[in-house]
């Protein structure tokens, strides 16, 4: 049986003869009946998009000239309240600060930490407000170039097991789970996870996926600083880090929910193809990958259980729009609920995430989207529900792949040994 060693593979990629498949490449060999070997595929490319609430951002920043404040009390970005610290920077002019992705804007109830750390991304300028430790007030502007810190941390990120959540009863719910008050019973679903394209589940017991393994996190290459919080070897998920200063603002951003903004990020990683036996880990299906469904006022009882193939498998990843059967409602639903902020006076298709959220509240037909429905037997009682919002984006998660892919491709990338 063959076994490869990672300075084998790194040196075939150095080469630029390193053959690169992604998981779901992979699994449609499998599919179509193919026996993939390992003595054929060097590196197995994966990825992930969607919610990932422990982000934040370690930055440091100029505010004004030394010796014009002794030190910041508080801060904020754009109206998102940040904590100044732990170094207090006396007399200096800067702050050293932590901004989590999930922070609320004290102006705008849609605005928040992912909204801005797609901006800063983006390249735009970012509004400094400072109160400091003597009750001054100061107010100044910066952009991302001019920070000499950014640094993205996700204390939990790329979760091999996720939930998915509906709502029994007749009394909306608002949660962090669903774009709007999950409406019930059983109106709909919302679910998160990339399926068989997602990096833990190709490598679930973390044989080549490790602490110190590089990877892409929003385009940006950084490295696994350990198990994330919360993880378990059943449930695991990952703690990343990488530098904000080369991230591409495509891969992430804000997302609204009925409890507040959050904030979604992408993730690639490379899976070494050692032997048959890592190799085989990878031939997995949607259709293999079991979510458990969970009310959304108890998320750790499962009412029942579906899969992933039930979830992606013929669905559409972007909505059709239609300008033409828009009656222009006085009050336009999909423009109120858009999680990402895609839709006015059109369809922004760059921000648009894919969740689907604009069919599922335009009863026009303005927006088509196949995202399909899912049969819950609940005490033995079978409901069909639709899928109402996506929190994941398998469109993003397939470009990260893919670039994650051709710079290994092209000798820009190597493999961390475990």
């Amino acid at each position: 049986m063959l076994n490869r060693s990672i300075e084998e593979i790194n040196q075939k990629i150095s080469q630029g003869e390193a053959r690169v498949f992604t998981a779901e490449e992979v699994t449609r060999m499998v599919v179509d009946g193919e026996k993939p070997s390992a003595s054929e595929i060097d590196v197995v490319t994966t990825g992930t998009c969607g919610i990932m609430s422990g982000t934040a951002a370690l930055l440091h920043l100029k505010v004004d000239e030394p010796g014009s404040f002794k030190k910041a009390k508080k801060i904020y970005l754009n109206g998102v309240p940040g904590f100044p610290g732990p170094c207090p920077n006396e007399w200096l002019g800067s702050v050293d600060l932590i901004i989590y992705g999930t922070a609320h804007s004290i102006h705008d109830s849609d605005y928040g930490g992912g909204f801005l750390f797609k901006d800063m991304v983006a390249g735009k300028e970012i509004e400094i407000k400072v109160e400091s430790t003597h009750g001054e007030i100061i107010e100044s502007s910066t952009t991302l170039e001019e920070m000499g810190t950014a640094r993205m941390i996700g204390t939990r990120m790329a979760f091999k097991n996720y939930t998915a959540f509906v709502n029994p009863d007749s009394k909306p719910v608002s949660s962090i789970f669903n774009a709007i008050d999950m409406e019930g019973p059983f109106q709909g679903l919302s679910f998160s996870g990339c399926g068989e394209l997602n990096p833990l589940q190709n490598d679930p017991v973390m044989k080549t996926i490790c602490m110190g393994s590089r990877i892409l996190l929003n385009g940006s290459e950084g490295f696994i600083m350990d198990h994330g919080t919360r993880s378990t070897s059943k449930k695991p998920n990952l703690m990343l880090t990488a530098d904000m200063h080369d991230m591409n603002s495509h891969y992430l951003g804000g997302f609204k929910t009925a409890a507040g903004p959050e904030v979604f990020d992408s993730v690639a990683i490379a899976i070494p193809i050692t032997s048959q036996e890592v190799l085989e880990q990878t031939f997995i299906k949607n259709s293999d990958i079991k979510l458990p469904v969970a009310d959304i006022k108890g998320r750790h009882l499962p009412l029942t259980e579906t899969d992933y193939g039930k979830l992606w498998n013929g669905t559409e990843s972007r909505p059709t729009y239609y300008p033409e059967k828009c009656i222009n409602c006085a009050t336009c639903l999909v423009k109120e609920r858009c999680p990402t902020l895609a839709f006015n006076q059109g369809l922004n298709r760059k921000k648009c995430f894919g969740c689907g959220m604009c069919a599922y509240s335009c009863d026009q037909g303005t927006f088509e989207m196949k995202t399909g429905s899912v049969e819950l037997e609940i005490e033995k009682q079978i409901f069909d529900v639709p899928i109402a919002c996506r929190q994941s984006d398998l469109k993003r998660a397939r470009e990260i792949t893919r670039d994650l892919t051709r710079r290994i491709e092209k000798g820009l990338f190597s493999i961390y040994k475990c």
